[in-house]
């Protein structure tokens, strides 16, 4: 029986079929040349999305280009970076401030914040210039220097911060305090802690390539021994009581003094009073010498003739209203002249009216 050999290609192009034995064509935009750009392309976006070839650095941050594990010197500034995947990575590091608290455990709390740039460590135990244990709480301010950032992590890596800062705090605290007594800390607290901010400052500003810049310093807490404390107390309280005692007396001064004062204006104002009285008299007993000088001076011969007419004549009216008169008398230089009733011897009647006993 004869074989058709021509079977598998009359099966491959009869019409309609719906086998899919055919050979494979890709679709007509994928063929020539374009086709092979967009594959391409498309094999490039996949590696994109799974290796990631790019970075983006935010404010507040600088990254460090590493190109087979060598740090390049120049820091990348904020923005979007490419760099080659596997050959090359990225670090960013935090720029901003960050700081450390030293407290005791039972103000711990949690050891930080959850972007890392606050810091807590257990207070700083120092000896004091006898050899007594003294601990210090403080809080120090730093931040990376960013045009530094590759040297520093090349040099101290990631934990630089506690390869820098935080024995150079420590150093300095001991250093300071080593100087004073217990029992002067704590009136000389604003001089201590001048002298620790000035010492980091100056520690930090003394590092090779200067790789943090420092911001602030605070001061919390020196925690003296116990028996320094009470010691500190008891002439703490003598000397309240010796400003009391001081205010009492300065207070009874000030009473006796009030007192003074007040007798004293009491009797100048007596005094015055005296004074006004005594000038006033003087001044009437000046104006009534006065005044009697005046009228002195104003009696003439001529008024005492005038005044004598006057008085005569008033006599005489009174001699007319009374007959019982007998006798009148001018004795020589009388004034006013007087005259006698027969009938009542013993009186003389002044002119103008009033009788006086003889």
């Amino acid at each position: 029986m004869p074989v058709d050999l021509n079977w598998k290609n009359n099966n491959q192009g009869g019409g309609g079929g719906s086998s899919g034995g055919g050979e494979f064509k890709p679709p007509e935009f994928m063929q020539g040349k374009s086709g092979a750009i967009l594959l391409i392309v498309g094999i490039l976006v996949v590696l994109g999305i799974i290796f990631k070839p790019f970075v983006v650095i935010n404010e507040g941050e600088v990254g460090i280009l590493s190109t087979t594990g060598k740090f390049s010197p120049e820091p990348l500034q904020p923005g979007i970076h490419f760099y080659i995947p596997v050959i090359q990575r990225v670090i960013i590091v935090d720029t901003k401030v960050h700081m450390i608290n030293y407290k005791r455990k039972a103000e711990m709390g949690s050891m930080g914040d959850r972007y890392g740039t606050i810091k807590v460590y257990p207070p700083i135990e120092v000896l004091d210039a006898r050899g007594l244990p003294i601990t210090v709480e403080l809080s120090v301010g730093y931040r990376l220097n960013p045009e530094k950032a590759p040297y520093t992590l090349k040099t101290y890596g990631l934990n630089w911060e506690d390869k820098i800062v935080n024995p150079l705090v420590r150093d300095v605290v001991r250093n300071v305090i080593g100087q004073y007594k217990a029992e002067e800390l704590p009136t000389k607290r604003a001089e201590i802690a001048k002298k620790i901010e000035l010492n980091i400052r100056k520690g930090l500003d003394s590092i090779p390539q200067k790789p943090v810049i420092f911001e602030s310093f605070l001061l919390r807490n020196i925690i003296l021994p116990q028996r320094i404390r009470a010691q500190i107390e008891r002439v703490q309280i003598a000397k309240q009581e010796a400003e009391r005692a001081k205010y009492e007396v300065l207070k009874a001064q000030q009473e006796a003094q009030k007192k003074a004062t007040i007798a004293k204006g009491i009797a100048d104002a007596k005094i015055i009073q005296a004074k006004g009285v005594a000038q006033a008299k003087l001044v009437e007993a000046k104006a009534e010498a006065e005044a009697n000088r005046l009228i002195a001076n104003s009696i003439t011969p001529e008024l005492l003739k005038l005044k004598e007419i006057e008085v005569q004549g008033r006599f005489n009216d009174a001699l007319k209203a009374n007959p019982n008169v007998q006798l009148f008398v001018m004795p020589p230089q009388a004034n006013p002249h007087l005259w006698l009733n027969m009938n009542t011897p013993k009186k003389a009647i002044v002119a103008g009216g009033g009788e006086n006993g003889k």
